[in-house]
């Protein structure tokens, strides 16, 4: 038995947090409430919030948590729940492992892709034992990497038939729901009655549709719509990712009351929110299909031909959308550390090179590691996210990977990996005042819980699974930067996960009680 003894407990739910210890039998909260001395480890949470575990809702830590499965960044936030499988990306189902990188975030040579399916992943990252929960979702880029390749067309008969039974074969297999990342290139391609088809096939079996929408700048509203479309023709359950798009307060207002309307309307719809105030992803994003499915040198060979540059540029991408090449910014890396930390335009300007021609050449310079040249597309305003995270339907997410500045990721970074939860609850509790202590941690915790099904966490109630952070709320806040992001958050004292004491006075204890949620 442990006890957490002398905290204020935020339960999870919303409600006004009250004095009470927590007791932890095993991996369940045995009581919330005055206990009584006896035999039992005392965990002295004086002057802090006990609260649940939080719940990130939209995680890209798939890979990661294989490479490393300590966890870190997430730990020292009190992360003790990750949903996976977000936006398309993820590790299942695989039908060429070389092909199936185009869709994951994180992806590491240490680790070989030796699995297909998802119970195949799942057990792999069993094997890893994760200090976190994880639970995922079935990525659409998968399924039409699968069966459709790299072909930036709608699916054929036979194709949508494959893609939903390696659909059906995920979740039965364990699997919460159902991505789709149609901003990116191995989904561009996919129309809207092929998703439709794909989410129906989905939601017979009560899962959850989160959604990437197809445009996220000009248009980005209609994309909402269309996403609402697809959930109300399929009867399914509507989650859209990251919600506020790239083009302005306005558009986001709509896409809000977009929201709100089909909601109105029966649809069981809420939407999620990263909390940079920028976007982030790989440079070979601005990339079209027909290249990025083609082998090493033979992409070599296509980003030297002038004849194949001058067909590259009629591709939409998520880089090119916006029109504007001077908001994307290259990240530190190795091929190119005199541009890093500036924006493609002036690298541009100073090679004398369109931003199109400049891109390929930059992507040219790092053609066999393309997965280091990531970028950020600055997108948001503090204005935007106040109004999103105050919305009753919203919920923060990290829409990055679990990272730990020591070890095998060392030198890897993802924004927001060690700065979501922290920056939030620093963010809309202590600076902006726009949300209470217990309406921050419900949606942190129970909110998300609840929107991808799980029931057991999330609360702190007894019966419960013993997921608890306890931190201090005057000091929880996030120290990572835009170009130096990996340093861990303050104020956590300790997390459990499962039972088991992972983060102890702030510094990890080295066991990890992580579990595989299947559904």
């Amino acid at each position: 038995m442990i006890v957490i003894r002398g905290g204020t407990v935020v339960d999870g739910t919303g409600a006004e947090p009250f004095a009470a210890d927590v007791a932890i039998d095993g991996d369940r909260i045995a009581a919330v409430g005055a206990v009584p001395p006896g035999d039992a480890i005392e965990v002295d949470a004086t002057g802090s919030l006990v609260a649940p575990g939080f719940v990130d809702l939209h995680s890209h830590s798939d890979y990661t948590l294989l490479v490393d499965p300590r966890a870190a960044s997430a730990i020292h936030q009190g992360v003790t729940t990750e949903v996976v499988g977000n936006c398309g990306f993820g590790c299942f189902p695989i039908r060429e492992p070389e092909l199936a990188r185009k869709a994951i975030y994180g992806y590491s040579p240490d680790v070989p892709i030796e699995w297909t399916s998802a119970g195949g992943y799942f057990a792999r990252l069993e094997a890893a034992r994760p200090a976190v929960n994880v639970a995922s979702l079935v990525p659409n880029g998968q399924l039409r990497l699968a069966t459709v390749g790299l072909d930036g067309r709608p699916a054929e008969r036979g194709e949508r038939e494959r893609m939903k039974a390696l659909l059906r074969e995920s979740l039965d297999e364990g699997a919460w729901g159902y991505s789709t990342g149609l901003e990116y290139a191995q989904e561009a391609g996919a129309s809207e009655d092929e998703v439709a088809e794909l989410c129906a096939a989905m939601a017979q079996r009560g899962g959850l549709y989160a959604t990437h929408t197809r445009r996220r700048d000009d248009g980005a509203a209609d994309s909402v719509a269309e996403a609402v479309r697809v959930a109300q023709a399929a009867h399914a359950r509507l989650q859209v990712s990251h919600l506020v798009p790239r083009n302005g307060i306005e558009e986001s207002r709509r896409s809000m009351r977009l929201v709100d309307d089909a909601r109105a309307g029966g649809l069981d719809v809420e939407f999620d929110m990263h909390t940079r105030l920028y976007g982030l992803t790989h440079l070979y994003a601005a990339l079209p299909p027909w290249v990025l499915g083609e082998e090493t040198a033979r992409q070599a060979e296509l980003l030297r031909d002038p004849a194949a540059r001058e067909r590259m540029r009629s591709h939409r991408s998520i880089l090119s959308a916006g029109g504007d090449w001077g908001r994307i910014v290259l990240l530190d890396n190795p091929f190119w550390p005199e541009y890093a930390r500036r924006d493609v335009a002036s690298v541009a300007a100073e090679r004398a090179q369109d931003p199109l021609d400049a891109v390929y050449d930059l992507l040219l310079g790092a053609v066999d590691e393309p997965h280091r040249l990531m970028v950020i597309i600055h997108a948001y305003t503090e204005e935007e996210q106040r109004e999103a995270f105050a919305h009753p339907l919203c919920v923060p997410g990290s829409d990055a990977t679990t990272l730990a500045p020591d070890g095998p990721l060392a030198d890897t970074w993802f924004h927001g990996a060690y700065t979501w939860a922290s920056w939030f609850y620093r963010f809309m509790v202590r600076d902006e005042r726009l949300l209470t202590p217990a309406q921050a941690v419900h949606k942190l915790t129970a909110q998300p819980a609840a929107r991808i099904g799980i029931h057991d966490r999330g609360v702190l109630a007894a019966g419960a699974r013993a997921d608890v952070t306890v931190f201090d709320g005057e000091r929880f806040a996030e120290r990572g930067t835009t170009f130096e992001p990996n340093q861990f958050a303050t104020g956590v004292r300790h997390v459990f996960v499962n039972g088991v004491h992972t983060l102890r006075d702030g510094d990890l204890t080295g066991e990890r009680g992580g579990r595989v949620l299947r559904r």
